[in-house]
């Protein structure tokens, strides 16, 4: 059981299989989100790497679909996982999920690939 709470990346399709479709990429992240409750109902911190990605393009003046966005999305997702402790990776084809996938296994990082893998903090522990 992991003494502190775990930072957990949840990785899963953000741009994949959207052809730059701005609602199919609004309706990935929305599948992203919905992990992160599950994730801190155990006790842990779920970020997803768009939380931080998005603002640092549209500060550049650019989205996610532009080129600049393969210069912030994936390098987003890498510095975060040098301060995460896990991975939880959802279902659905992504290149830049499994990247994160194997950034995380390089780093000895567990990789989860359900809510109910997560260690569960107990509430004493959680506080």
């Amino acid at each position: 059981m992991p003494d502190k709470p775990m930072l957990i990346l949840i990785a899963g399709p953000y741009r994949s299989g959207t052809d730059g479709d701005p609602q199919a990429m609004a309706a990935n992240l929305a599948r992203l989100e919905a992990a992160a409750w599950p994730v801190f109902a155990t006790g842990h911190l779920p970020v997803i790497g768009e939380w931080i990605a998005l603002p640092v393009l549209r500060s550049a003046g650019a989205g996610p679909t532009e080129p600049l966005a393969d210069q912030v999305l994936y390098p987003t997702a890498d510095r975060l996982l040098a301060r995460c402790d896990a991975v939880l990776r959802l279902p659905g084809n992504s290149a830049g999920a499994d990247q994160d996938v194997a950034t995380a296994r390089r780093r000895g990082l567990p990789v989860y690939h359900d809510v109910a893998e997560i260690p569960r903090r107990t509430p004493r522990e959680a506080a």
